[in-house]
């Protein structure tokens, strides 16, 4: 497995692999089974898998929020080798965001609402350095979670109205064996509140907003917003804070209820 730390070494890395099908995972680490089933569906569509591994500054709203992030990158490299990534490109700020640097992205309606409404410039944040990767790698195929079904969507808009030349993969969201989202901010939960932020999933299975809200609302849940998203297709989304820490969670409403 290589690591490239830098746009020229990256490239250089997937100058003999263009005869075939190049797939990106964008993470920013912190690897867990939500970013393994990118990596295996990616592993097996392509001939060769880059993985990013970049914690974005640019999506973060509060510096403490990006301090407190999650970095292991032994961790993360070893996962990536077991995970069979051909590739790692793991550049640092600098690297990504140079000295005069002044050019962003911004899908403009579906950006401003839900996460974007909750917390502004996230998505400014997030086109930006997802163009900057399409750019840099030149995928054919970039793998994305459903969880995160607002980024999808934003992406999905921005390949539209640049004219990528490249397709998304979604991948269905990956749950704890309790229900709860795989995320890297899980971590944060103390027992007591990973056994309260159930009520999440739980509420967002009901398939209606207010069901969901006064479930939520009931288990005592600061509730930033559940609502029936305008995504393709309508989605159920829910975002709420359990003690210090923000979950997100969604329920695609083109697939049929289980049980």
């Amino acid at each position: 497995m290589i690591v490239a730390r830098t746009v020229a070494d990256v490239r250089a890395a997937l100058a003999d692999r263009r005869d075939g099908t190049v797939g990106l995972v964008p993470t920013m680490g912190a690897l867990h089974d939500g970013h393994r089933a990118l990596l295996r569906a990616a592993r097996e569509l392509c001939d060769s898998v880059v993985m990013s591994l970049f914690v974005n500054p640019a999506q973060f709203g509060e510096t403490a929020d990006l301090d407190g992030y999650s970095r292991d990158e032994a961790n993360d490299l070893h996962g990536a080798r077991k995970a069979g990534v051909d590739i790692v490109f793991a550049p640092t700020s600098e690297e990504m965001y140079p000295p005069g640097y002044q050019t962003w992205v911004d899908v403009t309606e579906l950006g401003a609402i839900l996460e974007g409404e909750h917390r502004p410039g996230h998505f400014r944040g997030v086109t930006t350095v997802c163009l900057k990767l399409f750019n840099i790698v030149r995928p054919d195929l970039a793998f994305y979670g459903q969880k995160d079904a607002q980024q999808v969507d934003v992406l999905r808009r921005m390949v539209v109205d640049l004219e990528l030349e490249l397709e998304l993969v979604v991948v269905p969201t990956v749950r704890d064996a309790d229900g709860l989202a795989l995320s890297s901010r899980n971590v944060l939960l103390s027992p007591d509140e990973r056994r309260r932020a159930l009520v999440l999933p739980r509420a967002l299975a009901t398939r209606d907003p207010e069901t969901a809200r006064s479930l939520l609302e009931a288990a005592g849940m600061e509730v930033d917003y559940v609502v029936v998203a305008p995504f393709d297709p309508p989605t159920l989304a829910g975002a709420i804070r359990v003690g210090s820490t923000r979950l997100i969670d969604n329920v695609p409403l083109d697939t049929e209820a289980p049980g």
